[in-house]
């Protein structure tokens, strides 16, 4: 695998696992009992910690891109493991 290709899919998995992590942990001012500002939604988080979500963020993403680099490596599960339609028509033929 090339490293632009490396790297592509590791972006992937990063901003997948950051729209996983952003909502967790998030408490609106309804919930921590703060005071709200005049204008302010009122869905607006009250905790935002973005230098938390982003180490979370990379490390679900790390992981994850560890084991799909694994995967290709060592061919764990491959096209014909998750191929549910057409096993039917290969165990006949073999």
């Amino acid at each position: 695998m090339q490293l632009y290709s490396v790297f592509a899919i590791y972006v992937l998995f990063w901003v997948t696992a950051a729209f996983i992590v952003l909502p967790i942990g998030i408490r609106s001012h309804h919930e921590t009992g703060a005071k709200m500002i005049e204008g302010q939604d009122e869905g607006a988080p009250a905790n935002f910690r973005p230098w938390r979500i982003l180490l979370l963020t990379t490390l679900l993403a790390t992981a994850a891109f560890g084991l799909f680099y694994l995967n290709y490596v060592y061919g764990w599960i491959d096209m014909d493991t998750i191929d549910f339609f057409h096993s039917r028509e290969r165990m006949k033929d073999v």
